[in-house]
């Protein structure tokens, strides 16, 4: 709002000789500066949902710097759950809440693939580049057996079970399984044509296991009849699978894809889909079962609900993410990215957060500036008021000394247009209202100018800002219109302007169209109501028994 002031006139006209003249006095009274309104617009923010407030209460990330790509995480089943990290030519192994590692096996010759515990999370098993499988101790450092018989990369290693047999599976197309006590191979399995890249094994049947190729199948074998009981295809090179507790779905991650495969139904297709933009490479289910968890070269970790498949959440992170694993009770969120970096995600307690809103109610700046202010004078009291001081904001500052071009400069500034726009046109319309505007926008250079037009084209068609930049742009169009064609800059600003309200006349033709369809379909679908008139008749609008007047031949 403008600064105001009030005039009170005292006039009287010329009177006769022999009278007092009278002078006339003005007496002008300012008024306080009113800073400019801003109208709040309603923000379009996601929904919270009991889903968002779960998986938002994490803390900050914690991120730890490993040698090389993270291709494997998993955490121990027993307490106190710690998780091994398999990265380049080594397998740390973190507690739940260490930044260092607790463990460290160094005993590869080079990149080492798949590190996972056994139930009971005493040993270790892991696959490497070498063709080579060996299996740890956690207690110890020295592999206690090495597993010889791949002859190529081996990127899937799992114990059974029964927890006396190993999976295998390697890029020479083969999986086999290995009887842990002494290192002998009970089979070789040769069904796939391409790299086997992942599998997992029953946990409720030592000889079910399933593996996931690169040759688009995914092959469930029973170790009883040594062949492959059931065969799906998922369409795209397979970098994940995922067994649900209850062993009757399949979860299946290969190109942009995850599908859900119902194994009780002969490994019939459930649901296909298709929400990252990039591979997905890694699969994980939360504590209950009831969230499916999907990371991605793309950078987000999908949140997806198993009863309808719809996506609930949404993580995003720094780099593309290979490997991605869950505590039990969701206690923390551990992901693995291509550039080395392993992010930790630790739930809130609820005495810390109670800490927390502790240690804020502590603070006495709130208290201190309101004491008082509800205070009301007794009747002898004598009441001294203190003049407020009024913080303007450097718009409004301008605006008051009437530096109408430094103020819409200052509400064009990078922070201010692009994360308030409301600010922006606040201004502007107080401009306008004071009739400035076209002084503000006139003797501009060209980047002051491109910085004016880069706001209008990206705010002019929407609905809040369009009363009021609409008449703006003409201004500007008015004001600029002789050195059009002087600045290449301006003139693309200007095309892609024209371009913008081309493609905004055509969406409201459309709309309108729409609209005089639905008006159409509405009209015909409203039943016609007859409303009965008495006495009068429909046919010729006379009453019941007059008589029709004869015409008379003349």
């Amino acid at each position: 709002m403008a600064s105001s002031c009030s005039f009170t006139l005292h006039k009287t006209a010329v009177v006769a000789p022999g009278h007092f003249p009278v002078k006339t006095v003005i007496t002008s009274k300012m008024a306080s500066f009113k800073p400019t309104k801003v109208l709040l617009y309603p923000k379009l923010g996601e929904k919270v949902t009991q889903d968002t407030l779960y998986w938002k209460n994490y803390k900050a990330p914690v991120q730890i710097k490993e040698f090389g790509a993270i291709t494997n995480i998993d955490f121990s089943p027993v307490a106190p759950h710690n998780f091994a990290v398999t990265a380049f030519t080594r397998i740390h192994i973190y507690g739940p809440f260490s930044q260092e590692p607790v463990k460290t096996f160094t005993k590869f010759k080079d990149t080492a693939y798949c590190g996972r515990f056994r139930s009971d999370g005493q040993l270790l098993v892991a696959g490497c580049e070498d063709s080579v499988v060996r299996l740890f101790d956690i207690g110890g450092k020295v592999a206690l057996r090495m597993f010889k018989g791949h002859t190529k990369a081996v990127h899937v290693a799992d114990f059974t079970s029964d927890r006396y047999q190993i999976l295998t599976g390697s890029d020479d197309y083969t999986c086999r399984l290995w009887d842990l006590a002494n290192a002998a191979e009970l089979n070789t399995y040769q069904e796939h044509t391409d790299y086997i890249r992942c599998g997992v094994t029953s946990k409720l049947n030592r000889d079910l296991f399933i593996t996931g190729s690169y040759d688009h199948t995914l092959k469930l074998f029973d170790a009883r009849v040594n062949k492959s009981v059931m065969t799906m295809d998922h369409g795209q090179p397979v970098e994940s699978v995922l067994l649900y507790p209850s062993e009757g779905l399949l979860v299946s991650a290969g190109g942009r894809y995850v599908k859900v495969w119902d194994l009780l139904k002969g490994g019939q297709p459930l649901v296909s889909l298709k929400n990252h933009h990039k591979t997905v490479t890694c699969l994980c289910l939360s504590s209950n079962g009831q969230r499916l968890l999907s990371g991605s070269l793309d950078r987000h970790v999908k949140v997806y609900s198993t009863t309808n498949f719809k996506v609930v959440h949404n993580f995003d992170y720094a780099a593309s993410i290979l490997s991605l694993a869950l505590a039990p009770d969701d206690e923390s969120i551990v992901v693995g990215m291509t550039n080395g970096i392993l992010s930790l995600k630790h739930r809130k307690n609820p005495e810390e957060s109670k800490e927390l809103s502790g240690q804020q109610r502590r603070r006495p700046s709130y208290r201190v500036f309101v004491k008082g202010k509800n205070y009301v004078p007794k009747q002898d009291d004598y009441l001294v008021s203190k003049p407020v001081k009024q913080h303007l904001e450097k718009y409004d500052k301008q605006l008051k000394k009437f530096n109408v071009s430094k103020a819409l400069d200052t509400a064009l500034e990078s922070w201010t247009r692009l994360k308030k726009p409301e600010i922006t046109v606040a201004v502007v319309k107080e401009l306008d209202r004071r009739g400035t505007l076209k002084n503000a926008l006139a003797g501009r250079d060209e980047p002051g100018l491109s910085r004016i037009l880069n706001f209008l084209v990206g705010n002019l068609v929407d609905p809040r800002f369009a009363p009021v930049l609409v008449p703006a742009a003409e201004m500007i169009l008015d004001i600029y219109k002789s050195v059009i064609g002087q600045s290449p800059v301006v003139d693309r600003q200007l095309l892609r302007l024209q371009e913008l309200l081309e493609k905004e006349i055509d969406y409201q033709q459309n709309l309108l169209e729409v609209l005089g369809m639905l008006d159409t379909m509405f009209a015909s679908s409203i039943p016609r109501k007859e409303v009965p008139c008495s006495a009068i008749s429909r046919s010729n609008g006379l009453a019941q028994g007059e008589a029709r007047p004869q015409l008379q031949a003349t």
